[in-house]
């Protein structure tokens, strides 16, 4: 169990989330030790305190969930989530950008954020669900180039999108080739099956919401054999 816990961003980023479910978020995460736990921005001190005493990850989301925030703001609001005490970012990448080709842009975009983290991980949301493969190639690069820790497939916002996909997953890890960029598959993940074949598929990190769910799943399944 801890192993496959331990790749998983457990994530709450419905819109109506209260207190009371970051509350019940952090404490599944504290139960079944996952890596990290993704919320917005304004429940990160929440989160933080909550899972202060525990080697627990906060995650928050940066630009989210369009990417289409100017620069500016996506670098104040890294600085502001660092400073309330995430360790890892989301960043929603500038999908328009790519798509016309402004791959300087969104290169330089990336970079900003990277910084603004300092230490702290950033992972880059391209949104496969929007990009055709060359472009999925072409926002792998820039990440590449613009030194993010990962890559990640989906917000989980597209309107009827496939989330995460194995042909995305191959994609990305043959872009990747030998560099030190980790591939975090998002979007649509609901049961233990679909997680292992994401993982096997060269996916380092999971963010799904059904944690609790694919863990017991993979406990019965252990428990069958």
């Amino acid at each position: 169990m801890s192993e496959l816990a331990n790749i998983i961003d457990q994530t709450l980023l419905n819109p109506a989330a209260t207190s009371a479910d970051i509350e019940r978020l952090c404490e599944e995460a504290l139960e079944y030790k996952f890596f990290a736990v993704c919320v917005h921005p304004v429940h990160v001190r929440q989160a933080v305190r909550k899972l202060s005493s525990s080697e627990i990850v906060v995650a928050t989301t940066i630009g989210f969930p369009l990417g289409a925030n100017l620069t500016d703001i996506k670098i104040a609001e890294a600085q502001r989530a660092v400073f309330e005490g995430a360790e890892e970012l989301d960043l929603s990448m500038n999908i328009g950008a790519l798509k016309e080709g402004d791959i300087q842009y969104v290169t330089s975009e990336i970079e900003s954020v990277v910084r603004a983290a300092r230490e702290h991980r950033v992972k880059v949301i391209i949104e496969c669900d929007l990009l055709l493969q060359e472009e999925k190639v072409a926002a792998v690069q820039a990440c590449i180039k613009a030194g993010a820790f990962m890559v990640k497939t989906s917000s989980g916002f597209v309107k009827d999108g496939k989330g995460a996909t194995l042909e995305d997953v191959h994609l990305l890890k043959e872009t990747i080739g030998d560099a030190p960029l980790k591939i975090k598959a998002s979007g649509g993940i609901k049961d233990y099956k679909k997680a292992k074949e994401l993982i096997d598929a060269g996916a380092s990190r999971l963010g799904t919401s059904s944690g609790v769910q694919i863990i017991q799943e993979s406990l019965a399944l252990t428990n069958v054999h």
